[in-house]
């Protein structure tokens, strides 16, 4: 793992079923993390445990990430990535 002082800063929102995967410390659905440099919007996700097939709306900054560039996105220190899972209704 790396150096803490080495990682940057994100924010993570997880909604509805998905808050459940926020670290301890997490307040209103959301949390600040750190990540080594070069983390994808995956690794991100993966890290917290969040089921990829759960991942239903991602934006990174308010902007709709489609699941084929979650892999190749990167994050920068102060991005904040927000995920919903599927909606059922009816």
């Amino acid at each position: 793992m790396s150096d803490p002082v080495e990682q940057i800063p994100v924010t993570l929102k997880l909604y509805a079923s998905l808050g459940i995967h926020l670290p301890d410390g997490a307040s209103r659905n959301e949390a600040s993390v750190r990540v080594p440099p070069g983390t994808s919007i995956w690794d991100l996700l993966d890290a917290h445990n969040v089921p990829r097939v759960a991942c239903h709306l991602v934006l990174l900054n308010g902007h709709f990430q489609p699941p084929q560039s979650r892999g190749a996105v990167i994050l920068k220190p102060g991005d904040a990535v927000a995920v919903w899972p599927p909606v059922a209704g009816g």
